[in-house]
């Protein structure tokens, strides 16, 4: 080898022998190998590292606890002043209707009896004639019954509607107001409340709250309505008794 090659040879390597090439390769190589160290390094301070508390659950809102109250419900609605005046009203209105019934009902027991105790002694056209006044007079007895018996309840029923609707409202205002959260009606036969005490039982609190909104009065008390209720048919019982015989006096 001549002595130009042998120095062309030799810049090729690097100062301790080692091809320039061979070198740069080894250097690439450690940057490599310190790169991954690194990532390894922080891969694994990552995982030793504590993982971050869970956030505390919110408190569960507190359940407000259930207050009941039972109440007789209808009771209510007719021991108001007011459902207590409008049946009264009702009374006085069906009292004619009623003395008149009760006329045609005498009439028949009457007519009943002559046929029963007199038949055999009367005159054939006699008997025929009572028996078809009484066969009418029963007719109309059976219809006037029914149809004063279904006005009567369907003006009971529209009377007790009206004013139930009322009552519920002060009930529900009062049940607000008192923190009630349930009412159970004990007013029908099928309730399925077994037992309730005093303090549960909100019927006349809330006749007494009724009242005081309306603003109408308590009618008489028993001992002072009792003649009244006596004297009101009376004028009822007067009109047919003008029509009687002046020997039934």
């Amino acid at each position: 080898m001549s002595t130009q090659g042998f120095a062309s040879a030799s810049n090729y390597r690097s100062q301790t022998g080692i091809p320039k090439e061979f070198s740069i390769q080894m250097k690439r190589t450690l940057a490599l190998i310190a790169l991954l160290a690194s990532g390894m390094v922080l891969s694994a301070t990552a995982q030793t590292q504590p993982a971050p508390a869970a956030a505390a659950p919110s408190a569960a809102p507190t359940a407000t606890p259930a207050r009941i109250a039972v109440i007789a419900f209808q009771l209510a609605v007719a021991q108001t002043n007011e459902g207590q005046r409008d049946f009264a009203d009702l009374q006085k209105k069906y009292a004619p209707k009623e003395s008149a019934l009760k006329t045609l009902s005498t009439d028949v027991d009457t007519l009943t009896k002559q046929l029963q105790t007199q038949g055999t002694t009367m005159a054939e056209a006699e008997r025929a004639a009572k028996a078809k006044d009484l066969d009418d007079k029963k007719k109309q007895l059976d219809r006037d019954s029914e149809d004063d018996r279904n006005d009567f309840q369907q003006d009971m029923q529209d009377m007790y509607n009206g004013l139930a609707s009322k009552v519920y409202d002060v009930m529900q205002s009062y049940a607000e107001q008192h923190g009630f959260t349930l009412i159970l009606d004990i007013s029908q036969q099928q309730s399925p409340v077994l037992f309730a005490s005093n303090e549960s039982n909100i019927t006349k609190q809330v006749i007494d709250a009724y009242n005081v909104k309306s603003g109408i009065p308590a009618p008489p008390s028993a001992t002072q309505a009792t003649p009244g209720m006596q004297s009101a048919p009376k004028p009822a019982t007067s009109r047919p008794g003008t029509s009687r015989p002046a020997g039934s006096h």
